[in-house]
């Protein structure tokens, strides 16, 4: 299954004025989804597309660039030169948080269904199921790119990974990062079921590998607390809640330090978005397989959480 990545774009409301205005156009909306289904065209090829007046689109395409929601290239064509437009973000994400609040914390948190992964390349026996039925076909890779994905609640594999993609909300506050958490709900996968399976899970944020952890179980020896009554008995029914914890001095999980990687190797101030992949490493002493629990299954009511603790605020 190939690795499918998207590009995500944050817009805080009251500081975003240039790429709102970007958006704001009906046509300019039409414009973002012809580049993003058929890829990089010229302004002639939108103007038939849509079948609008290229001094339109010309007009439209200006716009867009301003706000930085396209790139631009100009080529050789056969008859003088062109200018091709492809589209930068598949997906924009416009916030409304009250910003001067969130400056006041010292910590922010975002939760992040389990089913609102951005990449994935994952291998059977796997599948997805929401709080009311499984999702899709069972053991089939390709069903992890089905749009009813959203409402997943229990997503397991044997090997591979799953990817997500959270705001950075240090950069958006002018905020310095000094400890990032990921909390969630972890065990084993195994085919039936067995008390005695280890599977070296491992997580990696920004594509660096922060460490791993050993889920000692695929924990089916009796029903999660929040896991639905139709679920089958034979199969996992709740994990450990496993914290994973980024600080400047290394990365340890439930308060025992499992690597040196610190947060300054991860460059967050570089980034918009912070990546977190969570899943069995080709290299895995025990690929053992993984079951992400979410919001309706196992023994937390809780989705993935990001804890980003602040040392230094704007206007600090």
């Amino acid at each position: 299954m190939p690795d499918i990545k998207r590009n995500f774009l944050t817009l805080v409301a009251e500081e975003s004025s240039e790429p709102l205005r970007g958006i704001a156009s009906p046509a300019r909306v039409r414009i973002l989804k012809l580049l993003r289904v058929r890829g990089p065209l010229n302004v002639n090829e939108i103007s038939d597309a849509l079948d609008l007046p290229q001094s339109t689109i010309a007009t439209h395409i200006q716009v867009l660039e301003r706000s930085g929601l396209i790139e631009t290239e100009t080529l050789k064509a056969s008859k003088g030169q062109q200018k091709v437009c492809s589209i930068r973000y598949d997906e924009i994400i416009i916030r409304f948080d009250d910003q001067d609040a969130l400056k006041s914390k010292d910590h922010v948190e975002v939760s992040m269904p389990i089913g609102l992964y951005t990449s994935c390349d994952v291998s059977a026996p796997c599948g997805l199921c929401s709080t009311e039925n499984v999702l899709g076909v069972l053991d089939v890779p390709d069903f992890f790119l089905d749009p009813n994905r959203m409402s997943a609640s229990l997503i397991w594999f044997r090997r591979g990974f799953v990817e997500y993609k959270f705001p950075n909300n240090g950069k958006v506050l002018g905020a310095k990062i000094d400890k990032l958490e990921f909390v969630m709900e972890l065990s084993s996968e195994v085919p039936g079921t067995s008390l005695d399976w280890p599977s070296e899970i491992s997580l990696w944020v920004n594509n660096v590998k922060v460490g791993s952890w050993i889920s000692p179980s695929d924990f089916g020896d009796k029903r999660g607390v929040y896991t639905p009554q139709w679920w089958k008995l034979e199969g996992s029914q709740y994990g450990k809640l496993v914290t994973w914890q980024i600080s400047r001095s290394g990365t340890s999980v439930n308060d025992v330090q499992i690597s040196d990687v610190s947060l300054d190797k991860l460059e967050l101030e570089k980034h918009h978005g912070i990546r977190l992949k969570i899943g069995i490493d080709d290299a895995a002493s025990h690929p053992g397989g993984i079951n992400i629990f979410g919001r309706g299954f196992g023994n937390y009511d809780q989705d993935i959480v990001m804890r980003m603790h602040l040392k230094q605020q704007l206007g600090s």
